[in-house]
C-alpha cells in the first residue's frame, strides 16, 4: 500500500521531465549515534539523503513544482534537514510562480530531533501561506499513512487535497492513542474514504489517477498560454489580456408572461440544474467536496471549471451553487452549505479567479438544527464576504430563488438570470400563507411583488436574461450551452477591469439598490 515518492512522480509528471532540486542540508546538530546509524541505514536503504524529495516536471507540458515524502526514510518523519528541503521548495515555487504538487506521506515528527524538530511545522505552513498568497495553486495528494504534524500542517492547506484509497490519514497516531488510552483508535474513523465523506477532501484516488485529476485542475487553475522555461504571468493578468467574446445575441422582447407560469415552469423535475450546467456548458470540470473543516453538505456544489461558448478555450473559474437535484434527494441547504460556499469564496479570492455563484433554491433548511446551527450567521456572513470579495464575481439565477438562501448567494458584480429565474423573500405560498392565512392566492402574490426576470431587470437587480426557447426543460443543452457562453462572456468583460473599478461599481450598485434615480 505504500507508494515510493519517485515512482509516485513518475507517475504524475510527463515522461523525463523529473529534475531534482537538490540543494546541500544542513545536518542535525549534536546527534545521538544512535540517530547517525538510523540515518545512514536510511540513506542506504532508499538512495536518498532525505525523507523529501523534491524538484520540478511537467504535466501535460505544464511546468510544475513538486514535493514528496519517502515513507521507507524513517517512516517519512519530517526534521530539520526535510523541513528545510520543503521550505526551499515551497519558496523557489513561489520565485518562479510555478503550481506545486505536495505528496506527503509521514509518521509525523522525526521524534530523535525533539521539540526542535516539531517547531519546523510553523515555517513551512508559513512558506505555504506565502505561495498561496501570491496567487498560486497548492495541491496535496495525502498517501498512506499522513499523520502527525505532517497532517496538521502542510497536509491540510491545499486548495484541493485528495489522498489514496484506504490511507491511514489523521493527526494521533493509532499506537499513539493505544498507548496513552489502553485501546484501540476507533476503526474506520481515521480512512480516506471517512474523511471524503466529512467535507475533509475533495478526492479519493489512486496514484494512477492523480495526474488525470491535476491535469484538469490546472487547466483550470494555470495560466492559458503554454508554458516555457520562462516564469509564467500570474492568472488574472494572462486573463485580462484575452479579448471579450462576442456578447450572446438575445431575443427582445420576451414574452410578458405571468409570474406564476415562470415559477411553475422553475419547478419542473425536468429543467436543467447546476449539474447539468457543468457536465454540457463547463469544461476541466474538479468538484471539490466540503468545508474542509469536517462538514459536507450535498445540496450545495462546489467546483473549478471553465465555461466556455462555441470554437472557445473557456474562462476559468471557482463555481459555487445550489444543485436542485441534490436538494430533492436531500432536502434543502443548512448552515454547512453556506460555510462550504464561503470556503469557494476565500478559493476564489485567494487564486485570483473569478467567481460564479449559481442560485436554484426553494429556500435554505427550516428546522432547529438549522437555527441552532447558526443559519442566519452563515447566511450575514456570506452577504458580507461576498460583496467585499476582491475577485470578479457574476451570480446566475438559474431557477428558483426564494429566500435568504438565494439572497446568500446574490451580490456580485453581474448578476444573470434565466427567462424563467425568479427572486422572492419567501415562495409565493408561504408569502400567500402570511398575508391571507391560505396558499390559495399564490399566483397574485407572486405577480405583484415583482420576483420574475423581467421585473428583475427593470428594477436593476439582474442585469441581463437568458433566453429559455420556450422553456429550459424542453431544450436542457441548447440552454446550458447558452448560459455558458453568456457567462464567458461577462467574466471576459469583467477581468478587463481593474479590482478597484470593479469594488466601487459593486459597492455603489447595492448602496443605491431601489433608490430613485437622481
Amino acid at each position: 500500500m505504500h507508494v515510493r515518492a519517485l515512482d509516485l512522480i513518475d507517475t504524475v509528471l510527463d515522461p523525463g521531465s523529473f529534475t531534482a532540486w537538490a540543494d546541500p542540508l544542513p545536518e542535525p546538530a549534536g546527534i545521538e549515534p544512535r540517530y547517525a546509524e538510523e540515518l545512514r541505514a536510511a540513506r542506504e536503504k532508499t538512495g536518498l539523503e532525505e525523507s523529501l524529495v523534491t524538484g520540478e516536471g511537467r504535466i501535460h507540458g505544464r511546468r510544475v513544482a513538486v514535493a514528496a515524502c519517502e515513507f521507507a526514510f524513517l517512516a517519512g518523519s519530517i526534521g530539520v534537514a526535510a523541513a528545510e528541503r520543503l521550505v526551499r521548495a515551497v519558496e523557489r515555487a513561489t520565485a518562479e510562480r510555478l503550481p506545486l504538487v505536495a505528496s506527503p506521506t509521514s509518521g509525523g515528527t522525526r521524534m530523535q530531533e525533539g521539540t526542535v524538530a516539531f517547531l519546523q511545522m510553523v515555517k513551512i505552513s508559513a512558506a505555504v501561506a506565502a505561495h498561496k498568497a501570491a496567487g498560486l495553486p497548492y495541491l496535496v495528494y495525502l498517501r498512506h499513512p499522513t499523520t502527525g504534524g505532517v497532517f496538521a500542517s502542510w497536509g491540510s492547506l491545499g486548495h484541493v487535497t485528495a489522498a489514496q484509497p484506504g490511507a491511514l490519514i489523521g493527526f494521533l497516531g493509532p499506537r499513539v492513542f493505544e498507548a496513552l488510552n489502553g485501546e484501540p483508535f476507533p476503526t474506520g474513523v481515521q480512512v480516506a474514504e471517512n474523511l471524503y465523506e466529512h467535507g475533509l477532501l475533495d478526492a479519493v484516488v489512486p496514484p494512477g489517477q492523480l495526474r488525470e485529476i491535476v491535469g484538469k485542475v490546472f487547466a483550470v487553475l494555470g495560466p492559458d498560454d503554454d508554458p516555457d522555461d520562462t516564469p509564467p504571468p500570474a492568472p488574472a493578468s494572462a486573463a485580462a489580456t484575452a479579448p471579450a467574446p462576442a456578447a450572446p445575441v438575445e431575443p427582445a422582447p420576451f414574452p410578458d408572461t405571468p409570474a406564476w407560469h415562470s415559477v411553475q415552469r422553475s419547478r419542473d423535475p425536468e429543467r436543467p440544474g447546476l449539474r447539468t450546467l457543468l457536465r454540457h456548458g463547463a469544461q476541466s470540470v474538479t468538484p471539490l467536496r466540503g468545508t474542509g473543516e469536517g462538514e459536507s453538505e450535498p445540496s450545495l456544489r462546489l467546483a473549478l471549471a471553465r465555461f466556455a461558448g462555441p470554437g472557445s478555450a473557456g474562462r476559468p473559474c471557482v463555481v459555487l451553487g445550489q444543485d436542485r437535484t441534490r436538494q430533492s434527494e436531500y432536502g434543502p441547504f443548512g448552515p454547512a452549505g453556506l460555510r462550504q460556499a464561503r470556503r469557494g469564496m476565500r478559493l476564489a479570492a485567494e487564486l485570483g479567479l473569478p467567481l460564479v455563484t449559481v442560485v436554484d433554491t426553494a429556500g435554505a433548511a427550516l428546522s432547529a438544527d438549522a437555527e441552532q446551527g447558526g443559519l442566519a450567521g452563515e447566511i450575514a456572513r456570506c452577504l458580507a464576504e461576498l460583496v467585499m470579495l476582491p475577485a470578479p464575481t457574476v451570480c446566475l439565477l438559474l431557477g428558483q430563488g426564494a429566500g435568504g438562501g438565494a439572497l446568500a448567494l446574490l451580490p456580485a458584480d453581474r448578476v444573470l438570470c434565466a427567462q424563467h429565474g425568479w427572486l422572492s423573500p419567501l415562495p409565493p405560498e408561504g408569502a400567500s400563507a402570511l398575508l391571507f392565512r391560505s396558499t390559495d392566492r399564490a399566483p397574485e402574490i407572486a405577480d405583484r411583488q415583482g420576483i420574475r426576470a423581467a421585473d428583475l431587470l427593470a428594477h436593476g437587480i439582474v442585469d441581463r436574461i437568458i433566453p429559455e426557447l420556450p422553456d429550459a426543460a424542453a431544450e436542457p443543452e441548447s440552454f446550458v450551452r447558452r448560459v455558458a457562453a453568456t457567462l464567458e462572456h461577462e467574466l471576459t468583460a469583467l477581468q478587463a477591469d481593474t479590482p478597484e473599478d470593479r469594488m466601487h461599481r459593486r459597492l455603489a450598485r447595492y448602496r443605491n439598490l431601489g433608490l430613485p434615480e437622481v
